[in-house]
Protein backbone atom coordinates (compact mmCIF):
# COMPACT_ATOMS: atom_id res chain seq x y z
CA UNK A 1 0.00 0.00 0.00
CA UNK A 2 1.56 3.41 -1.33
CA UNK A 3 0.08 5.20 2.16
CA UNK A 4 2.58 3.26 4.03
CA UNK A 5 5.49 4.30 2.41
CA UNK A 6 4.46 8.33 2.07
CA UNK A 7 7.05 9.97 5.10
CA UNK A 8 5.36 13.07 4.97
CA UNK A 9 5.03 16.22 2.63
CA UNK A 10 8.17 17.12 1.63
CA UNK A 11 7.76 20.24 -0.59
CA UNK A 12 5.14 22.78 -2.64
CA UNK A 13 6.16 24.20 -5.63
CA UNK A 14 5.19 27.83 -5.99
CA UNK A 15 6.08 29.65 -9.69
CA UNK A 16 5.94 33.17 -9.50
CA UNK A 17 5.71 36.39 -11.73
CA UNK A 18 7.98 38.50 -10.19
CA UNK A 19 11.12 36.90 -8.83
CA UNK A 20 12.24 39.47 -6.31
CA UNK A 21 9.14 40.77 -5.28
CA UNK A 22 8.00 37.16 -4.28
CA UNK A 23 11.50 36.33 -2.72
CA UNK A 24 11.05 39.36 -0.73
CA UNK A 25 7.52 38.36 0.71
CA UNK A 26 8.11 34.92 1.76
CA UNK A 27 11.80 35.69 3.15
CA UNK A 28 11.09 39.11 4.75
CA UNK A 29 7.53 39.19 4.89
CA UNK A 30 6.84 35.64 6.00
CA UNK A 31 10.51 35.29 7.63
CA UNK A 32 11.10 31.50 5.84
CA UNK A 33 14.96 30.89 5.89
CA UNK A 34 16.58 30.39 2.53
CA UNK A 35 18.46 27.24 2.26
CA UNK A 36 19.44 27.33 -1.70
CA UNK A 37 18.65 29.83 -4.25
CA UNK A 38 19.78 28.57 -8.18
CA UNK A 39 19.91 30.12 -11.21
CA UNK A 40 19.27 28.23 -14.08
CA UNK A 41 20.36 30.31 -17.30
CA UNK A 42 19.29 27.34 -19.94
CA UNK A 43 15.26 27.80 -18.22
CA UNK A 44 15.90 31.79 -17.70
CA UNK A 45 14.77 30.51 -13.82
CA UNK A 46 15.72 30.98 -10.13
CA UNK A 47 14.83 28.34 -8.26
CA UNK A 48 14.53 29.52 -4.42
CA UNK A 49 14.69 26.77 -1.53
CA UNK A 50 12.87 27.60 1.60
CA UNK A 51 12.37 26.19 4.52
CA UNK A 52 9.84 25.91 7.47
CA UNK A 53 10.68 24.66 10.72
CA UNK A 54 9.11 21.14 10.56
CA UNK A 55 11.31 20.50 7.47
CA UNK A 56 9.18 20.80 4.68
CA UNK A 57 10.28 23.26 1.78
CA UNK A 58 8.92 25.94 -0.39
CA UNK A 59 10.28 25.91 -3.64
CA UNK A 60 9.89 29.17 -5.47
CA UNK A 61 10.39 29.02 -9.19
CA UNK A 62 10.74 31.89 -11.86
CA UNK A 63 9.69 31.46 -15.61
CA UNK A 64 9.65 33.78 -18.48
CA UNK A 65 5.92 35.10 -18.69
CA UNK A 66 4.16 32.10 -16.68
CA UNK A 67 0.43 31.93 -17.47
CA UNK A 68 -1.72 33.47 -14.66
CA UNK A 69 -3.47 31.23 -12.05
CA UNK A 70 -7.06 31.52 -10.84
CA UNK A 71 -6.35 33.22 -7.60
CA UNK A 72 -9.81 32.02 -5.59
CA UNK A 73 -9.09 29.34 -3.27
CA UNK A 74 -11.79 27.24 -4.90
CA UNK A 75 -10.23 27.32 -8.35
CA UNK A 76 -9.78 23.90 -9.54
CA UNK A 77 -6.34 22.57 -8.93
CA UNK A 78 -3.85 23.06 -5.68
CA UNK A 79 -6.42 25.09 -3.34
CA UNK A 80 -3.80 27.26 -1.40
CA UNK A 81 -0.96 26.37 1.01
CA UNK A 82 -1.81 26.32 4.89
CA UNK A 83 0.32 27.21 7.62
CA UNK A 84 -0.02 26.18 11.27
CA UNK A 85 0.53 28.93 13.77
CA UNK A 86 0.18 28.90 17.60
CA UNK A 87 -0.95 32.62 18.14
CA UNK A 88 -2.88 33.81 15.23
CA UNK A 89 -4.02 37.28 16.42
CA UNK A 90 0.06 37.61 16.84
CA UNK A 91 0.83 36.77 13.50
CA UNK A 92 -2.11 38.63 12.04
CA UNK A 93 -0.97 41.79 13.91
CA UNK A 94 2.61 40.66 12.00
CA UNK A 95 1.48 40.96 8.51
CA UNK A 96 -0.77 44.33 9.26
CA UNK A 97 2.62 46.01 10.74
CA UNK A 98 4.05 45.20 7.03
CA UNK A 99 0.64 46.12 5.09
CA UNK A 100 -0.40 42.36 4.47
CA UNK A 101 -4.62 42.25 4.75
CA UNK A 102 -6.24 39.06 5.72
CA UNK A 103 -9.53 38.39 5.25
CA UNK A 104 -11.76 38.27 8.76
CA UNK A 105 -11.21 35.89 11.05
CA UNK A 106 -13.59 32.50 10.26
CA UNK A 107 -14.36 29.32 12.77
CA UNK A 108 -13.75 25.92 11.34
CA UNK A 109 -17.05 24.39 12.05
CA UNK A 110 -15.90 20.81 12.09
CA UNK A 111 -12.99 21.45 14.25
CA UNK A 112 -13.39 24.85 15.67
CA UNK A 113 -10.10 26.36 15.32
CA UNK A 114 -9.89 29.70 13.81
CA UNK A 115 -8.56 30.49 10.82
CA UNK A 116 -8.00 32.97 7.89
CA UNK A 117 -6.65 34.09 4.36
CA UNK A 118 -4.47 36.33 2.86
CA UNK A 119 -2.44 36.10 -0.73
CA UNK A 120 1.14 36.22 -1.52
CA UNK A 121 2.08 38.42 -4.60
CA UNK A 122 0.38 36.97 -6.97
CA UNK A 123 -2.87 36.16 -5.48
CA UNK A 124 -1.75 32.67 -4.30
CA UNK A 125 -3.95 32.78 -1.32
CA UNK A 126 -2.20 31.24 2.20
CA UNK A 127 -4.10 30.15 4.87
CA UNK A 128 -3.13 30.50 8.34
CA UNK A 129 -4.97 27.69 10.67
CA UNK A 130 -4.87 28.14 14.13
CA UNK A 131 -3.47 24.65 16.14
CA UNK A 132 -3.06 24.15 19.81
CA UNK A 133 0.30 24.38 20.99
Amino acid sequence: MIFMTLRGLHHVAVICSDYERSKDFYTRVLGLPIIAETHRAERESWKLDLALPDGTQIELFSFPSPPERPSRPEACGLRHLAFAVTHLDAVLHELMDVGVKAEPVRVDSLTGCRFTFFADPDGLPIELYETAG
